[in-house]
């Protein structure tokens, strides 16, 4: 640490102007709510970058930064400190020369800590800063989660895995493993590594010899470390446990959900099992409830379609649409719109299944089949409730879809999803559900579809030429002026070359043509090419404008967009 006088990270940020003390004093409020650092907080919040912050600690303060992806940590160093010690402090050993030990410190400045270090090990401590997202890496890699699943496998007494005739497990011998600390880590070890990962999905998936365990990571799975097959049925009847299924129950598919505390983070956890020839399929939604709610002009959209949709959910009346298959970002943008047009002066009011946002000021209420409460008994209870702005999770079927259009035609705001291909398809999609056609051309002011793609990875970005055919195939034959951008793969990004993902949409008006060619019924392929003669960019085409922003690859957009052109 330089030496002088110790400030903490906020009063250093405001003192060099980073940051306003009223930001700061905002900021400590959320992190006293929430019990995150105050670092974590600022950069959450866009008030602060952390590479600001990290620069910061090096031109003002003269602390180094470290690189870990060209820095090889020795584990006897590294276990100076114990791992728990340094999980929950963002802190790593990094090298010990005679008396003095650095650390790697995700926060230099806390005194606290450095000085906890001292008394841990009785050396004279320096720090150097390190990126969040590298200090967890590196922790994954020196830690792992391998050699703490073998400790966890080894101290299982296996005994009790005994089957009866028949190939079935003894269910009360099993009961009580399944509640004794070594399943209830190792379960809990393959979650935290799912978060920690940022995935959307576990998969946990028996075979003849092995029990598969995936990751879904920007919408694509990648296996990782599993445990032993021998454990598949501990492992499952855990799950089922946590989610309020019947675990002696093994021949139907079963669904259920709890929640968990992971650094801080609310994690509601969504099951679903299936019987297999091997056993009990399973898969666990993630879905991070801490999680910060993206602004509209965050999930994507270009200026243009930007200013045109924010027109459009400040109408106040109408049907405003928003396509795609599952996993396509739709209940974002949803909840975006929402967050946008959100204010005292409206009565918002929500029925989702499941409700994935908290929102202020907004009414949301959670459907329930078993209790009777389905989206049509329940949107018309919302009218009830004198609503401006109602927003429907899904429409399914027929009731839903016919209440959902006279709200919008009795001056209300009424936003929901359909599960269509593209924008135009929702329109026959509403025809084919028995809506009248003309209900439908004056309800609907707008259709929404989109699609997500992942961003090249900005640590391992490098241009490159694809193939010809490939660019003649996305119509790019000619554009020899363009310059294609791809990652090369790294530590940073799973070695796939990207990280993150962000919306590809297209955006359909209905004029008097649409709205003639719904009351004739007409084919969502008529409808698309009307569309398109209004104007409308294609998804492929909005596609390829990221690609030519040098933010995604060629292989991506026809990767998610093939099967719609």
């Amino acid at each position: 640490m330089p030496k002088g006088e110790k400030k903490s990270l906020g009063e250093a940020l405001v003192e060099r102007g980073l940051v306003t003390p009223e930001k700061l004093k905002k900021a400590k409020d959320e992190a006293d709510r929430t019990k995150e650092p105050l670092r974590r907080v600022l950069i959450r919040l866009g008030m602060v970058e952390e590479d600001a912050i990290i620069s910061f600690f090096e031109q003002q303060l003269g602390i180094p930064r470290i690189d870990f992806s060209n820095y090889l940590l020795d584990p006897k160093v590294v276990d100076i400190l114990p791992e728990n010690f340094c999980r929950k402090n963002m802190i790593v050993p990094v090298f010990k020369i005679g008396g003095t030990l650095t650390i790697a410190m995700v926060d230099p400045l806390d005194i606290f800590v450095l000085d906890e270090v001292r008394l841990k090990t009785g050396c004279e401590v320096e720090s150097v800063v390190v990126p969040e997202k590298d200090l967890i890496r590196t922790f994954d890699q020196y830690y792992g989660a391998r050699g703490t699943m073998d400790d966890i496998v080894k101290s299982i007494d296996k005994d009790k895995l005994q089957e009866k005739e028949g190939g079935e497990p003894d269910l009360e011998a099993l009961q009580g493993l399944v509640e004794e600390a070594p399943i209830v880590k190792l379960v809990n070890l393959l979650i935290t590594e799912a978060v920690k990962a940022g995935a959307s999905d576990i998969h946990i998936e028996p075979d003849e010899l092995l029990l598969g365990t995936r990751y879904r990571v920007d919408g694509v799975l990648y296996e990782v470390t599993s445990p032993p097959k021998d454990l598949q049925s501990a492992i499952i009847s855990r799950i089922k446990i946590l989610s309020g299924m019947n675990i002696a129950e093994r021949r139907i598919p079963q669904d259920g959900r709890f929640q968990l505390k992971i650094e801080n983070r609310q994690i509601d956890c969504r099951v679903s099992t299936i019987p297999t020839v091997y056993g009990e399929n399973v898969v666990i939604r993630l879905l991070d409830l801490n999680s910060i709610l993206l602004g509209l002009s965050d999930l994507g959209f270009s200026r243009d379609m930007l200013n045109v949709y924010e027109k459009l959910i400040r109408k106040p009346y109408g049907i405003i649409l928003v396509t795609g298959p599952t996993g396509s970002g739709k209940t974002t943008t949803l909840y975006s719109s929402l967050s946008t047009i959100n204010s005292p002066e409206k009565n918002i009011v929500t029925i989702e299944d499941p409700i994935e946002y908290r929102l202020k000021l907004v009414r949301q209420m959670q459907i329930n089949t078993k209790a009777g409460l389905t989206f049509a008994n329940g949107l018309r209870s919302i009218l009830r409730q004198d609503p401006d702005i109602i927003m429907v999770g899904e429409i399914r079927d027929l009731d839903t879809a016919e209440i959902a259009i006279q709200a919008a035609l009795t001056g209300h705001l009424v936003l929901s999803t359909l599960h269509t291909n593209d924008a135009p398809g929702a329109i026959a999609r509403l025809v084919d559900m028995g809506v009248e056609p003309f209900l439908v051309s004056s309800s609907v002011s707008a259709v929404i579809a989109q699609r997500l793609v992942r961003v090249i990875c900005k640590y391992c970005r490098e241009d490159y030429a694809p193939s010809a055919k490939l660019s003649e195939e996305m119509g790019l034959s000619s554009s020899k002026q363009v310059k294609f951008y791809r990652g090369k793969g790294c530590d940073k990004c799973l070695h796939t070359g990207y990280k993150g993902r962000v919306g590809i949409f297209e955006l359909m008006l209905p004029n008097d043509e649409i709205r003639a060619l719904t009351v004739a019924k007409s084919s969502s392929t008529d409808i698309r090419k009307a569309a398109i003669r209004n104007k409308m960019k294609t998804m492929q085409e909005d596609g390829i404008d990221k690609v030519k922003a040098g933010i995604t690859t060629l292989e991506e957009v026809l990767r998610v967009t093939q099967q719609e052109e």
